[in-house]
């Protein structure tokens, strides 16, 4: 090579880039106007429930002009993780899996966990599947006057949609899981490293936050891919500064990855230790407090989506739970995508999400009419196997399966690889930490919400909802529940008899302290 040409064109090369730069900067000016008023969560919704920080979102179909052919009588209520906050399910209206839901005619509800602080560090697992979620699915139960509901876990709320329905099966209808972290025992994920105890210290990382800040998780998850997370997507948002639509995906991306949440304490450690460093929950041997997760108890038809370049959540630690459970009826729905492209990609909106809501259609009417009418203040019966409709055996190349899904390097990955998105989440990853300061706000601790007294919502497992089904049949106090006769309660309220026995066990508790 020619010495002198070289140095020509290397100069040549360097005048068209300073050029292109000096082109392009103007436009840059204009498209970070653009990103900072750029909208996320656009469908409308109504908060129907709240509990602590916790909102149930039921959404609004009539208001975007969505009017479905069919309908379906079994809602689904959506649980999210408990990191990040959840329109990253209903981003934009082209990729909303809430509004993929809806216009397959379901009526869609979703809990929101908001942000604990510092007085919620002790929330457990416990707190969050068998007190928050009970109260979300009773009060979804109770506005459709359905016995059972159909339930839809994300990520890390998939997997503790599992541990709710072992604990409530007679309340969950079908279990739908998206890549849902369940066995840790060789998969090759990445959070299964993380889960060695010879080189992480759950209980030190919570000992010196108290609740782990979003952004020390944040840069935890961006450290597993650097190159892609700090330097790749801003190179790519540079070519494409010029394409509206890019930079308007790209920043709702970044506004997500940017709005991270805090994690109560002691739920973060259980869940390295429990679930990640001992695989309590795949080997059966997880509890939340002395109730025993079995997963033979999980009889429910069941469909797990996964994507198979998700290497936060690889397939392997989410399919070897179908062969774990004692369900007839698991089908495996998979698409050529990553963790967060399951929720954002196209293809993932064009093919996965109309497979997943014909699964749940085909599953979400209720067989006789007294099943349609049946009033959800009694305590439900156990379904029967002709109400389960079983269907084959796991199935990882049904006709449902998205198997064509071919893996995007364009436009589709936009809010995907092009963001560097699935890299920086890993089970829904936070970021900037949020404001915990706000300490004479109603706060929740492990077993009360603060009132304490002769409070009923002072009894572990009693929110506002059943403590005002509760005061409506007269039991108005600790005392009062404490002296109560299960079965008489159970017949005006929405939860199980089983349920209020240990209401009346721990009010007497209580009372005894």
């Amino acid at each position: 090579m020619n010495p002198l040409t070289a140095t020509i064109d290397a100069q040549q090369r360097g005048f068209e880039a300073t050029a292109e730069f000096l082109e392009k900067t103007p436009k840059l000016a204009e498209q970070m106007e653009r990103v900072s008023d750029i909208d996320v969560g656009m469908t409308p919704s109504e908060v129907v429930y709240e509990e602590n920080k916790l909102q149930l979102l039921h959404y609004k179909p009539a208001e975007v002009g969505i009017e479905p052919e069919t309908t379906h009588d079994i809602p689904i209520l959506i649980v999210y993780a408990l990191i990040n906050k959840p329109y990253i399910l209903d981003l934009q209206p082209d990729r909303s899996v809430v509004r993929r839901l809806l216009e397959a005619g379901f009526d869609v509800y979703l809990i929101d966990w908001g942000e604990p602080s510092r007085l919620d560090s002790s929330l457990t697992l416990d707190d969050y599947v068998t007190r928050y979620t009970d109260n979300c699915v009773d009060v979804v139960r109770e506005r459709s006057g359905q016995e059972s509901i159909n339930l839809f876990g994300y990520c890390m709320g998939g997997t503790m949609s599992v541990m709710y329905a072992s604990l409530f099966p007679d309340k969950v209808r079908n279990l739908g899981l998206m890549a849902a972290g369940l066995c840790f025992d060789d998969t090759g994920g990445v959070l299964e490293l993380w889960g060695e105890e010879e080189y992480y210290d759950a209980e030190q990382v919570t000992d010196t936050f108290g609740n782990v800040p979003a952004d020390f998780l944040d840069v935890g998850f961006a450290l597993m891919d650097p190159v892609s997370n700090y330097v790749s997507k801003y190179l790519r948002l540079y070519d494409n500064v010029d394409d509206d639509e890019f930079v308007e995906n790209f920043a709702r991306m970044e506004r997500w990855l940017d709005e991270g949440i805090d994690v109560a304490g002691e739920t973060y450690q259980q869940f390295i230790e429990d679930i990640y460093q001992d695989n309590k929950l795949a080997r059966n041997e997880f509890y939340l407090g002395d109730k025993h997760v079995d997963l033979a108890n999980i009889e429910m038809p069941i469909v797990q989506v996964v994507g198979d370049y998700d290497h936060l959540i690889p397939p392997e630690s989410s399919t070897q739970f179908n062969d774990l459970v004692a369900s007839d009826d698991v089908t495996t729905i998979d698409a050529s995508t990553g963790h967060i492209g399951l929720s954002v990609s196209s293809s993932s909106h064009e093919v996965l999400w109309p497979s997943v809501a014909d699964w749940f259609g085909e599953r979400s009417n209720p067989e006789t009419e007294g099943e349609a009418e049946a009033e959800p203040d009694t305590e439900p019966e156990p379904e029967s196997e002709a109400e389960t409709e079983p269907d084959d055996t796991e199935s990882t190349g049904s006709e449902a399966e998205p198997r064509d899904i071919e893996p995007e390097t364009n436009e589709a990955e936009t809010n995907e690889a092009e963001t560097g998105d699935e890299d920086a989440v890993a089970a829904d990853e936070p970021d900037e930490t949020a404001e915990v300061d706000e300490l004479d706000d109603t706060d929740e601790s492990t077993f009360s919400k603060g009132v304490g007294g002769d409070d009923l919502e002072s009894i572990h497992g009693i929110g506002p909802h059943y403590a005002e089904q509760l005061r409506g049949a007269g039991v108005d106090s600790v005392g009062a529940l404490a002296d109560a006769d299960a079965e008489s309660v159970t017949e005006s309220v929405t939860a199980s008899t089983e349920q209020v026995r240990e209401w009346i066990d721990n009010a007497t508790e209580y009372q005894s302290e």
